[in-house]
């Protein structure tokens, strides 16, 4: 039985990474969850994993709670008309990267709009696929709700109440906006980290041999999935246009002024650099705050079994809550460095603590 405030019934249409992770979020608050997709394998791992039972092809008994709609941008209209034909739920939504097109496509085919609020989850993984789902993946995370004017009241509090009950903070906001503002931190951030990734096809054995941590944070997000992207940049094409222009522009003058070389060029380059420092900043830190300056304790860790465990129960001794954490691992070596972000006034306390034990902390 649903916990109170929970939906008690949820149909979710797509069994990939986001709509099986949601799945997972609901099952643990009690909810019936049933599953469908139309890739059968996909939807049986969804079923092995114990996020719901495959959605019968007959009629249900009675209508679910919610439908959630975890198919590609491109899909979403229909599959919501094919859901509303069939009354499979008294309110419905979808969990789409790019919001404008689905609503007006939904519009166009003559969707009830009253059952419908989109929505996505700021969340996600390089991997995809069911077996990558997690249900903690949205604790904390912002679940943008994009309500049009038809929607009824019922229908705004149930989506809202899905994100809570995933453990999302519900973020409302326009489908133009919403639009606008995923080019600017998601889309276009994935093409360049694409296209800094592509370069390295052409590299030789010397420079991947000299790669570090700095290209390895820069292109992780290039490692997801191709035709995903495709359809969800070809759905949010005009923003993310705009995004990547300016963005170009940027890295053009910078190429035409260190080729230049003089004293005056390399100012303006740092002026870019600088902007950079500045946009970083503005970036929401921990708990969606402002960004805090942690100080780092680096340990070299031996790659073996149980190693990180040991390490953050000492960290749990000592009393000093570890912020963030990172491991850069030495080529060719069962070696990594392992770089802990803790409290300035709490570092020589954990630095101390883990010497105390046996490891090397440099400095």
């Amino acid at each position: 039985m649903a916990e109170e405030g929970v939906p008690g019934r949820v149909i979710i249409v797509g069994t990939g990474l986001i709509g099986t992770s949601i799945a997972l979020a609901l099952r643990e608050r009690g909810t019936e969850v049933l599953l469908s997709d139309r890739d059968r394998s996909a939807l049986a791992v969804a079923v092995e994993l114990g996020a719901g039972e495959a959605l019968p092809d007959g009629p249900l008994d009675e209508p679910a709670d919610l439908v959630v709609l975890a198919v590609p941008p491109a899909a979403v209209a229909l599959s919501l008309m094919d859901a509303q034909k069939r009354g499979l739920a008294a309110a419905y939504t979808d969990v789409a990267s790019v919001k404008a097109l689905p609503l007006a496509q939904a519009a166009e085919l003559g969707c009830d709009l009253a059952t419908y609020v989109g929505g996505h989850p700021l969340a996600g993984r390089e991997r995809s696929g069911p077996a990558a789902a997690r249900h903690d993946l949205f604790l904390g995370r912002p679940w943008a709700l994009c309500p049009t004017a038809e929607a009824s009241a019922a229908t705004v509090a149930a989506v809202t109440g899905l994100a809570a009950a995933c453990g999302a903070t519900p973020v409302t906001v326009d489908a133009a906006e919403h639009d606008r503002a995923v080019a600017l931190v998601s889309h276009g951030p994935h093409v360049v980290s694409a296209a800094v990734a592509a370069r390295l096809t052409g590299a030789d054995g010397t420079a991947l041999g000299l790669a570090g941590q700095g290209v390895r944070d820069v292109t992780r997000i290039a490692a997801s999935d191709p035709r995903l992207w495709l359809g969800i940049l070809s759905a949010n094409a005009e923003p993310v246009a705009d995004v990547l222009e300016a963005v170009a522009t940027d890295l053009a003058v910078a190429a035409s002024l260190l080729r230049d070389g003089s004293e005056g060029a390399a100012a303006h380059v740092a002026d870019l650099l600088l902007r950079g420092n500045a946009g970083r900043a503005r970036i929401p830190g921990k708990h969606g705050g402002d960004q805090k300056t942690f100080a780092t304790v680096t340990v070299v860790i031996p790659d073996r079994p149980g190693e990180l465990a040991m390490i953050f129960q000492a960290a749990g001794i000592a009393g000093v809550n570890i912020e963030d954490v990172s491991i850069e691992h030495s080529p060719g070596r069962p070696l990594g460095a392992l770089e802990l972000s803790v409290q300035p006034e709490a570092a020589e306390t954990l630095a101390a603590e883990l010497r105390a034990r046996g490891w090397s902390v440099p400095g």
